[in-house]
């Protein structure tokens, strides 16, 4: 089939495939649409949101059969294949040979990918560890000294997800101030990001320095140059009394304040663009978590602000839309604005 055809024929299950970009619109034509058209015969439709109890037990299903047909030892080196790279050949040509991708899907009208996202959530051992070890704490204080904030790396040493080794981190860092900012404070942070800011830009643009000659006015974070990646664990040693997540989060509300210079970006029509545009590029990317979002991608296409002010900004577009969203999942949430508060928003502007 080709493109604009199968661009055409996966509408009729996925609404927002014309936004879709070319690749992923061949891997659906290859990997969904003959599945979409056969629950189509069987009146079954194209689910999203979250995942039920009966259809978990299908991945579980899934994933046992394929591990009884191709003679893998586990789960993990069958979702985690990257994990062991001396059998990673093997595996390979396993899977391709016993149709991995038909079998893991089998029995489940929902785009194929959200369906291998939630295997892999499910059997990740990583994911369920259980409580740390002071053993453990003591391990991640080291590799957090050796190697920073590359938690993909402390993961990997520390058999334990990324997310897992960075929350834990966080909880055991001492010398935290939980409370407000005090003026000392948030002048230390700007002082600290002022003086690695201007050793990087003497070594890669000299000419931007007398931006940040300014010493008594906060004029120079006026540029968006500024919203790069910091070293913030330098940064926090500077400041001395926050966290390096912390100091990061009270820089992007500094900067968003001054990117913006007051203007309300999500106020009048711009306001109703703004949010059209982001419920939009949130649907389209079919996260089952806040975390599988690209916020700075996002953000740069919605309006050049930092990550922070887009994140803020959804939550505060949830609370006042969604009724009961505490109790809904990050992609019933999204689903519930792109169906409920979209054709509002539009009909509105």
């Amino acid at each position: 089939t080709d493109l604009d055809t199968a661009r055409q024929e996966l509408e009729e299950f996925i609404p927002h495939v014309k936004n879709l970009s070319d690749s992923s619109v061949k891997k659906m034509a290859g990997r969904d649409l003959m599945r979409f058209k056969e629950f189509k015969k069987q009146g079954i439709a194209v689910k999203f949101g979250r995942f039920t109890q009966k259809e978990n037990k299908q991945i579980q299903k899934n994933v046992e059969e394929l591990l009884s047909l191709t003679g893998i030892d586990n789960a993990e080196k069958l979702l985690f294949t990257s994990r062991y790279p001396e059998d990673k050949d093997t595996i390979h040509r396993l899977k391709i040979e016993h149709h991995f991708c038909e079998k893991i899907s089998e029995g489940i009208p929902r785009p194929w990918r959200l369906i291998y996202y939630r295997a892999r959530k499910m059997f990740d051992p990583n994911n369920y560890k259980g409580r740390y070890t002071q053993e453990e704490k003591e391990k991640l204080k080291k590799y957090q000294a050796l190697h920073g904030n590359d938690w993909k790396k402390i993961s990997e040493l520390m058999s334990r997800s990324n997310l897992s080794v960075a929350m834990k981190f966080s909880e055991i860092k001492s010398a935290i101030n939980y409370g407000p900012w005090t003026k000392e404070e948030t002048q230390k942070l700007m002082n600290a990001v002022k003086e690695v800011m201007r050793r990087k830009l003497k070594t890669e643009n000299p000419s931007c320095l007398s931006s940040l000659e300014q010493s008594d006015t906060d004029l120079w974070v006026d540029r968006e140059q500024l919203y790069q990646p910091l070293p913030w664990t330098e940064i926090e040693t500077k400041v001395g009394s926050r966290y390096w997540r912390q100091c990061k989060q009270k820089w992007n509300s500094i900067l968003t304040s001054k990117l913006t210079r007051g203007q309300q970006l999500y106020g009048g029509t711009n306001g109703l663009k703004a949010r059209i545009d982001l419920i939009k590029r949130l649907y389209e990317t079919e996260a089952e978590d806040a975390s599988e979002v690209n916020w700075d991608e996002l953000s740069s296409a919605i309006g050049g602000v930092p990550r922070a002010y887009i994140q803020n900004k959804f939550y505060k577009l949830k609370v006042s839309s969604v009724p009961l969203w505490k109790r809904k999942t990050f992609s019933e949430i999204v689903d519930y604005l792109y169906e409920k508060k979209l054709p509002e928003f539009e009909e509105k502007l």
